[in-house]
C-alpha cells in the first residue's frame, strides 16, 4: 500500500507495519488495524472510516475503533500524519551556494585494472599526476570560493592516490598551515585500493584523515574476478592484510570498506556478510556505475533480485543486532530524529555548485563521474568557473524542479538523485535514472525498518 500523493508511504517488512509521513519524516510502527485504518483514512474520511474498519474487523469493539480514529486525527493535528509540505515555503529557490568540498583527482594513473571501472582503468582517458603546486593552488581556490563556510572537505581520489602519496601529504600539510590564517577547518578523506598501504600511509592517515575509503568487493573469488592486478591476477590476498592493519590502527576512527555489485554478483549480500565476518563493521556496497548496455551494467530486469537482496540484508542486520554482532551499512545509516538540513533534502550533494572535482591539471568538473567529458568542463582553479550555464543548470537541479521527484515519497531522502547517473541513463542531468530511483527507495524502506527495530530493541533494554 503506497500513498505518495496522499502524504504518506506505507509498507510491510520483517513483520513490521511501517507508516512514513513524507513531509514531516515522522515514522510510525503500527498494528494491523491501525495500518489499514491509516491507509484508508483519506478516502472515506473520519466519518466513513468506522464502517470500513468494522467490516474488515467485525470483532473489534466500536469504542476501540473510535479511539483509533481519534488517535489518527490527533497525529494529523500535530503534523505527524498527512502533514503539509512546508519545504517549498522554507526555501523558495535552491540557487548557487558557496563551495564546500572538492574531489581532488591527484592521480589519473592506477595500479589495478578493474573490469567495471567508470574512469577507463583509472586514467579518465589520459594519465597524469597532480603536482604539489597545483594541489596548493587547489586549496587556495577552495578557501577563496567558500565564502563564510568554516568546515571544508577534501577527498583524495583517482586513479589511485597512493601513486602520488608524497604530494597528498604535502597538500594536507599546506592546508593545515592555511587553517591558521583563514578560519577554516579541513576534513580529509582518502579513497584507495589499498595495494600501496605501508606503515607511513597507516600512520599519516590515522593522524590526518577524517575518513578512509578502502576498496574491496567482498568474497575472494568475486573480488578477484572484478578487481585485477595488471598481470591479470586477483588483488584480494594482497590487499586484505593491509586494509586490516590500517583499520586496526585507526582504532575506531572513520573508515568504510567499499565494494561494488554488478550483474556478476547479484547475490551481493554474501559479499557484505563476508566483510562483516572478517571483523569490518563499516561497510558500503554500491551499484556499479556504467553506461547502459555494458557487460556489467544493471538493468530493470535485475531489480526484483536486487530488492530481495536489500531486504535479506536488512533482516540479517537486525538478527545480528539482537545477538551483539551488529555492523553498519552506509545506505542504511539514517538519522530519523534530526536528518539533513532543508537544502540538503532538496539539492543533495551540491554537484557542480557546492562540490567540484579537480583533475591533475587543475581542471574543474561537476564531480568525478564527469571528469574527461568536455561537455562538463566547468573551468579551472586558475580562472575559476567559466561554464556559467552548466553551473546554473546544476544549481537549479533539485526535488523542486525535477518533475519525477515532486510526488515521490522518497524525495526528501534522495534529494533528486545522482546527476551523473541521470545523465548516463537519460542524456540529461535533469533526467531520471529509473533503476537508481527504485533501488534507492528500497534501501530507504530497509533503512527505516532497521531504525524502527533498533528503537524497539533499545526500549527493551
Amino acid at each position: 500500500m503506497r500513498g505518495a500523493g496522499s502524504g504518506i508511504h506505507c509498507y510491510k517488512l520483517g513483520g513490521q507495519n511501517i507508516v512514513l509521513d513524507i513531509a514531516s519524516g515522522s515514522i510510525h510502527s503500527v498494528d494491523d488495524v491501525a495500518y489499514d485504518a491509516i491507509g484508508m483514512y483519506e478516502s472515506p474520511g473520519p466519518d466513513g472510516i468506522t464502517g470500513r474498519i468494522k467490516e474488515k474487523y467485525p470483532d473489534l469493539p466500536e469504542c476501540e475503533i473510535s479511539e483509533l480514529v481519534s488517535d489518527i486525527e490527533g497525529l494529523k493535528r500535530r503534523g505527524k500524519l498527512f502533514s503539509d509540505d512546508s519545504f517549498v515555503s522554507q526555501m523558495k529557490s535552491v540557487g548557487e551556494r558557496p563551495l564546500k568540498a572538492l574531489c581532488m583527482n591527484v592521480s589519473h594513473k592506477c595500479n589495478m585494472t578493474c573490469s567495471y571501472c567508470f574512469a577507463g582503468k583509472g586514467e579518465y582517458g589520459g594519465g597524469g599526476l597532480m603536482s604539489l603546486d597545483t594541489g596548493k593552488r587547489t586549496i587556495d581556490f577552495l578557501i577563496k570560493n567558500s565564502s563564510d563556510r568554516k568546515n571544508l572537505d577534501i577527498d583524495f581520489f583517482g586513479g589511485e592516490p597512493l601513486l602520488n602519496w608524497e604530494v597528498v601529504k604535502g597538500i594536507v600539510r599546506y592546508a593545515r598551515d592555511m587553517e591558521r590564517g583563514s578560519d577554516k577547518l579541513f576534513r580529509f578523506t582518502l579513497t584507495t585500493n589499498g595495494l600501496l598501504i605501508d606503515d607511513d600511509v597507516v600512520e599519516f592517515t590515522t593522524e590526518h584523515m577524517h575518513n578512509v575509503v578502502l576498496r574491496l568487493v567482498g568474497r575472494a573469488d568475486v573480488n578477484d574476478a572484478m578487481r585485477k592486478l595488471p598481470d591479470g591476477g586477483g588483488s584480494y590476498a594482497a590487499v586484505l592484510p593491509k586494509i586490516k592493519k590500517l583499520v586496526c590502527r585507526r582504532g575506531g576512527k572513520g573508515y568504510y570498506i567499499r565494494g561494488t555489485f554488478t550483474r556478476e554478483n547479484l547475490d551481493f549480500v554474501n559479499d557484505i556478510l563476508h566483510l562483516a565476518d572478517l571483523g569490518f563493521n563499516e561497510l558500503s556496497l554500491e551499484p556499479v556505475v556504467t553506461k547502459p548496455g555494458e557487460p556489467h551494467s544493471l538493468t530493470m530486469g535485475d531489480l526484483p533480485a536486487i530488492c530481495l537482496q536489500y531486504e535479506k540484508l536488512a533482516l540479517e542486520m537486525v538478527r545480528r543486532d539482537k545477538v551483539g554482532q551488529g555492523f553498519g551499512f552506509y545506505h542504511y545509516t539514517l538519522d530519523t530524529i534530526r536528518g539533513p538540513c532543508v537544502h540538503k533534502r532538496l539539492a543533495g550533494c551540491g554537484v557542480g555548485t557546492e562540490y567540484l572535482a579537480v583533475t591533475p591539471k587543475g581542471e574543474l568538473y561537476p564531480c568525478h563521474q564527469f571528469v574527461g567529458d568536455p561537455k562538463f568542463l566547468m573551468g579551472d582553479i586558475y580562472g575559476g568557473i567559466l561554464n556559467k550555464s552548466l553551473r546554473n543548470e546544476l544549481s537549479e537541479r533539485c526535488t523542486l524542479t525535477l518533475p519525477e521527484c515532486r510526488d515521490c515519497w522518497a524525495r526528501y531522502y534522495c534529494s533528486g538523485g545522482c546527476a551523473a547517473n541521470a545523465y548516463h541513463a537519460s542524456g540529461s542531468v535533469t533526467g531520471t535514472y529509473e533503476l537508481g530511483c527504485e533501488m534507492f527507495k528500497k534501501r530507504i524502506e530497509c533503512a527505516i525498518y532497521i531504525a524502527v527495530t533498533r528503537s524497539v530493541l533499545q526500549s527493551e533494554l
